[in-house]
């Protein structure tokens, strides 16, 4: 978490708080009843022993409901040194709905499902040396190894380069990233860019951002996409950024459709 306290995404730190509260109110209080031989797990007022079926699931309730609080702490105490006042109920939790089209009629959400299906480090077209390894992975430059560690220290699950099916393709494409959103229940695709002086490079720009938007995908909110250049060192602030925008604007995108489904219906015009 050690990127979290310098590079702080306040939206996104906003709808963390609000997700570990909104998990905990829906989960059991659960304790344990130690005597001398036995060890009882403890909820309302029922009692099961700790090899029970009932007692195993309620323990892992109780480890689920230790690991929110431990986190909500973390975040509780990150917000109170960087800003005022309590976080607002404006970052919403909700499952965000959010689709690919794999194929011309096939349009796939991408929520976690979609997320534990892909392939991780699924790309062998081009070697990788070992200059640029972390966690057992071998990155292609030392950009990708950062955004690694952002994600990792971030507690952001992601993919690196998995295989990725796109309405129009006839083969798969290797996205450099998809992180994933427990509390939007969504992915996003994340593209960096280090080679900007090379025109080959650059067309392959061109192509995986129209191959993105012919799936379905909205710059910004589905696809971000980073930069570095030969002269300045990848800063993961960029992608703080990034990452805030593309989450709020999805949590926009989702009150703007929930306004419209909600809203009276016009009167028929009078011709």
């Amino acid at each position: 978490m050690n990127y979290l306290s310098k590079y702080i995404p306040k939206e996104y730190l906003e709808l963390k708080i609000n997700y570990c509260r909104q998990q905990l109110e829906k989960l059991p209080v659960v304790t344990l009843q130690k005597s001398s031989d036995i060890t009882r797990v403890i909820t309302d007022n029922h009692r099961y022993s700790l090899t029970s079926k009932n007692g195993k699931y309620y323990l892992n309730l109780m480890k689920t409901r230790d690991d929110l609080e431990c986190r909500l702490r973390l975040y509780q105490t990150i917000w109170d040194c960087h800003f005022r006042g309590e976080p607002t109920g404006g970052c919403i939790p909700y499952k965000a709905n959010r689709v690919i089209y794999v194929d011309t009629n096939k349009p796939v959400i991408m929520n976690r499902e979609y997320f534990d299906s892909l392939e991780n480090d699924a790309n062998d077209t081009y070697l990788k040396t070992d200059n640029y390894r972390f966690n057992g992975i071998k990155y292609r430059s030392a950009a990708e190894r950062d955004i690694a560690i952002f994600y990792t220290e971030m507690g952001i699950p992601f993919k690196y380069e998995p295989r990725v099916s796109l309405k129009g393709l006839v083969k798969p494409i290797y996205p450099d990233f998809v992180p994933y959103f427990e509390e939007l229940d969504t992915c996003k695709f994340h593209e960096h860019f280090g080679i900007k002086n090379s025109s080959d490079y650059m067309n392959t720009v061109k192509f995986k951002f129209g191959n993105f938007v012919n799936a379905g995908l909205i710059q910004d909110v589905d696809v971000i996409f980073t930069f570095d250049t030969d002269n300045t060192w990848f800063d993961p602030r960029c992608l703080s950024a990034k990452l805030n925008g593309a989450i709020y604007q999805t949590i926009c995108l989702n009150d703007t459709a929930s306004d419209n489904r909600n809203a009276p219906e016009k009167p028929a015009q009078i011709s």
